[in-house]
């Protein structure tokens, strides 16, 4: 605690004033006077602060000692939780079984099949050639081939039928593959009718449906062989050309004509 400051600091305090009033002589002016009574004065003035100072000082120390002290100390943290332990993560040991298979056989399953031969017609297209068979090797080019296939059609439509007629069945016996093969069938035989070889047209018209079943010229190769048939004087075979593709081709355009024609060889 602070202390009021004592009688004999004051009294040292206030010497200097009476020395300086000691000096003073009768022979001192009026203004020296005045000068020092203005500077006692404010001597005064400056101890009474200090002395306030001084007693709120003291004030403000014994009030905060007096005080109960209001901060808490620090809770202790809580006990950290014991690790977990280990036996937690151990993996249980198991027991290893082990299976012993039955002595009791398998099941048997039904495997005979009835084994059906194919056609031979129509698997000849699908058995592969021999390397020293040309007409069934692979092409080459197809650009080339497409180029000689429009060369032969072209023939036919200016007027060289006999050499487009013959192209065109010599590009079917070459590749017969091709999938302008059964167009060119039904071209030459559409050449071989206008030179009048019924004949021949006959036979290129039956070698397309029996090599080209699914081909897209076999309705009309079917109709143009019926034609074929007509002329050569062999009505029964155009009837039951035209009642096949009725019967098996029923909606089509090509039927709709089988069915116009059938009805003109009506008696």
């Amino acid at each position: 605690m602070l202390k009021r400051p004592s009688m004999p600091w004051r009294l040292i305090a206030a010497v200097p004033l009476c020395s300086l009033m000691a000096c003073a002589t009768p022979s001192a002016s009026q203004a020296e006077v005045t000068a020092l009574r203005s500077e006692l004065r404010a001597l005064r003035e400056q101890q009474a602060r200090m002395g306030e100072k001084l007693e709120r000082i003291e004030r403000s120390a014994s009030v905060l000692s007096a005080r109960p002290s209001s901060v808490k100390a620090p809770a202790e943290p809580a006990p950290a939780a014991p690790p977990p332990s280990s036996r937690a993560h151990e993996v249980p040991s198991l027991t290893v079984v082990k299976l012993k298979p039955k002595n009791e056989p398998a099941p048997s399953l039904p495997v005979q099949v009835d084994v059906v031969e194919p056609d031979t017609g129509q698997m000849e297209m699908f058995v592969s050639s021999s390397p020293g068979d040309t007409d069934a090797a692979e092409p080459a080019n197809t650009a080339l081939l497409d180029a000689e296939y429009e060369q032969a059609v072209a023939a036919l439509r200016t007027g060289n039928v006999e050499g487009g007629a013959a192209r065109l069945q010599a590009f079917a016996d070459q590749n017969p593959r091709h999938p302008h093969a059964d167009n060119a069938l039904y071209f030459g035989g559409l050449g071989l009718m206008g030179l009048k070889d019924l004949d021949g047209a006959s036979r290129l018209f039956e070698r397309l449906i029996n090599t080209y079943p699914a081909g897209d010229a076999v309705l009309d190769g079917m109709l143009r062989l019926a034609e074929c048939r007509l002329k050569l004087k062999q009505p029964e075979d155009a009837r039951a050309l035209y009642t096949r593709v009725i019967t098996q081709f029923p909606g089509t355009a090509a039927a709709t004509q089988a069915e116009q024609r059938l009805a003109s060889l009506s008696p």
